[in-house]
C-alpha cells in the first residue's frame, strides 16, 4: 500500500530532485585543489543542482569555503544552501603539521573540532559558518551526528536551540543529519524538526529508515533529504566487487548476497544499478531530495543523467516481490 502523502510545511526551501553533498570540496579521502573543487561546482550547477550541503565538519572548514566562493557568483535566490552545527571550530594546540586522516580528511590539523550543542554553541557555530561561506544566510540548518556525542542533551538543549534561530528567521528550515534510524526517529518524535538527513540509513540496499523515522515524519510533515544512496559507493557502479569497502570495512556476507540480487534484477530490466540507487528514495513522498558527492565533475554529470532516466515500473514491483523494497 503507497504511503499517504505528508503534510507539506509551505516555508520550506524549494529543494531541488538532485543536491550535491559538499564532503569532497573539503579533502575527503584525496586531495583536490581550489581550480578542481570548482570545476566540480560548476559540472553540479550545469546540471541542473540547486541545492547544495556543506558542513564545518568537512575539511574542518574547507568546504564552507570553497562552496561559499563558487555560490557567490550566483543569483542568491537561485539556490538553497544547507550547512550543520554541532562542531565548533577551534585552534588545535596539539597540531604537528599532520593531515586529519582520522576523520579522512587530507588538511591540516592547525583546526580541532569540539562538540557544542549549547544554545550559545549553535549559535556560534551559525555565524562562523556563515563567515566562511561568506554568506549572509544559509536556509538550513542541521544538527550534526548528535548520536555520536549525546543525543539526550541533543534533545534537551541542541534543537530548542534550532528552534529559536528559526523563530528569529535567522534560517528558513531546521533539522538534523544522522547516520542512525534510532537518533533520527527520536529527532523528529521530539522536536519540531522541518527536514531530516537521513545518511546511509534509507538506499535501495538498506532501509532501517522505513520503520519508524518515515512513518514519524509523514505523520508530521517533516522533510526528508536522502544521502549516501549509494551506500561507501557499492551502488555507484553496475557490476559491485566483493572487496569493495561498506562503510569502515568489508561487507557483511549477507549483505553482500542481499546486492547480488539486486545487481540480478536491475539487469532483468536493463536499468543501471546506480539509476536505481539514486532514485529509489525519492518513491517515498516525504523525501524531498536525493543528495550525492562527487570528487570528479564527470561523477556529477553522470549522476544528474542517472537521476533523469526513466525506470520501468516493473523494475519496483520486480524489488518488492523480491522483498528488497518495502
Amino acid at each position: 500500500m503507497p504511503h499517504p502523502a505528508p503534510a507539506v510545511r509551505p516555508e520550506l526551501p524549494a529543494l531541488t530532485r538532485l543536491g550535491y553533498g559538499a564532503a569532497n570540496l573539503g579533502n575527503l579521502f584525496r586531495e583536490i585543489s581550489d581550480e578542481q573543487a570548482w570545476a566540480i561546482l560548476d559540472a553540479a550547477w550545469e546540471s541542473g543542482i540547486r541545492y547544495y550541503d556543506t558542513a564545518p565538519h568537512y575539511g574542518l572548514g574547507l568546504s564552507e569555503r570553497r562552496l561559499g566562493a563558487f555560490l557567490r557568483t550566483k543569483p542568491r535566490d537561485e539556490y538553497v544552501v544547507s550547512t550543520k552545527a554541532g562542531r565548533l571550530l577551534r585552534p588545535n594546540p596539539d597540531d604537528d603539521g599532520g593531515l586529519d586522516l582520522a576523520a579522512d580528511f587530507h588538511v591540516r590539523t592547525s583546526l580541532r573540532r569540539e562538540w557544542d550543542f549549547s544554545a550559545e554553541g549553535i549559535r556560534a557555530s551559525l555565524h562562523e559558518s556563515l563567515e566562511r561561506l561568506g554568506l549572509d544566510r544559509v536556509d538550513v540548518l542541521y544538527l550534526h551526528d548528535p548520536e555520536r556525542h549525546d543525543l539526550a542533551l541533543a534533545l534537551r538543549e541542541g534543537f530548542p536551540a534550532l528552534e529559536q534561530l528559526r523563530a528569529e528567521g535567522a534560517v528558513d528550515a531546521i533539522g538534523i543529519g544522522a547516520m542512525t534510524a534510532e537518533a533520527l526517529a527520536a529527532a523528529v518524535k521530539g522536536a519540531d524538526l522541518d527536514l531530516i538527513m537521513i545518511a546511509g540509513r534509507y538506499t535501495l540496499l538498506e532501509q532501517p529508515a522505513a520503520d519508524e523515522v518515515l512513518p514519524a515524519c509523514h505523520a508530521r510533515g517533516t522533510g526528508v533529504v536522502a544521502a549516501s544512496v549509494f551506500n561507501s559507493g557499492l551502488l555507484a557502479k553496475d557490476e559491485p566487487s566483493r572487496d569493495d569497502r561498506y562503510e569502515y570495512g568489508r561487507m557483511p556476507e549477507p549483505l553482500w548476497e542481499r546486492l547480488q540480487r539486486l545487481v540480478a534484477v536491475c539487469r532483468a530490466h536493463d536499468v543501471p544499478l546506480p539509476a536505481a540507487a539514486v532514485q529509489f528514495a525519492l518513491r517515498d513522498p516525504a523525501v524531498r531530495s536525493v543528495v550525492v558527492g562527487g570528487s570528479r565533475p564527470e561523477q556529477l554529470r553522470r549522476n544528474a543523467e542517472l537521476m533523469a532516466l526513466d525506470l520501468p515500473a516493473g523494475l519496483w514491483d520486480d524489488l518488492a516481490a523480491d522483498g528488497l523494497i518495502r
